[in-house]
């Protein structure tokens, strides 16, 4: 557990109680019924959950950090980028809106270009990963690792697609190279989740294309604090608002970046 007296752990703390304010939010309008509209194309949602978290989220730590800065999926970007909270309010939209248990919600703490905090909070389950840069990953309070599987074939992977699939198939290709070699592929519809799920062994890997900031913030840190590895496809180190992305437990990394890219 990262103690008191780390530099960091008013934010840890802070972004956690958000994440549980979140959470309410969510089960909120679980049960009483949401409006609903769409972004981009039809099958990008947005709710009133989603919006009301965001809010939720931004009063709460601005309050507590008024000299931070904000980037938010609903509310885009405001205030400085020195210091700067990174957070999607609901990742997995989709889900949520059909009653399908697998969202959540996602904070990062970027300090001078570099996530430095990370929180997702997996709001059906009530279970918070998090993870303080050069301190481990957590569920729950207790310590998380990625798995020591080391062959691709019979390790379980995870992917996405982005709203308009249809003008930029580009992953389709890679998920059917994954599929013709056998490859375990699921597909749960939340970013942020599925990266949480490779830190906590649940998973070996993950890859998607064209995700947003607030996607993988807090998720690549996680990642990255339970040994696992994050790389761009071409093996190179991760940055935020890449195109690509390959996160995995390390031993399978080379292989699966082999995989994706080869017919």
């Amino acid at each position: 557990m990262i103690g008191k007296a780390h530099p960091f752990f008013p934010y840890l703390k802070a972004m956690l109680e958000a994440a549980h304010l979140a959470r309410g939010i969510h089960a909120y309008y679980l049960e009483k019924g949401f409006t609903q509209g769409t972004k981009s194309g039809p099958t990008d949602l947005v709710t009133q959950a989603d919006r009301e978290a965001e809010e939720a989220i931004k009063a709460l730590l601005l309050e507590r950090f008024p000299e931070a800065g904000f980037l938010g999926e609903e509310g885009g970007s405001e205030g400085g980028k020195e210091v700067r909270f990174i957070v999607d309010p609901l990742d997995g939209t989709v889900n949520y809106a059909h009653g399908f248990p697998f969202y959540g919600v996602s904070l990062a703490l970027e300090v001078e270009g570099k996530v430095q905090v990370g929180v997702v909070m997996d709001t059906s389950r009530g279970e918070a990963f998090y993870a303080v840069r050069g301190e481990g990953a957590y569920l729950n309070g207790r310590p998380i690792r990625v798995t020591e599987r080391k062959e691709l074939l019979g390790s379980l992977l995870a992917t996405g697609f982005p709203y308009d699939v249809a003008q930029d198939p580009e992953n389709l290709v890679y998920f059917g190279r994954a599929l013709k070699r056998g490859l375990l592929v699921r597909r749960p519809g939340a970013a942020a989740l599925d990266l949480a799920y490779v830190a906590a062994g649940r998973l070996e890997g993950f890859w998607e294309v064209k995700l947003n900031p607030w996607d993988v913030a807090a998720g690549w840190l996680l990642v990255e604090e339970a040994g696992g590895r994050v790389t761009d496809l071409e093996g190179k180190p991760y940055r935020l608002g890449h195109r690509y992305i390959v996160a995995t437990n390390g031993w399978i990394h080379q292989a699966l970046l082999e995989a994706l890219l080869r017919d």
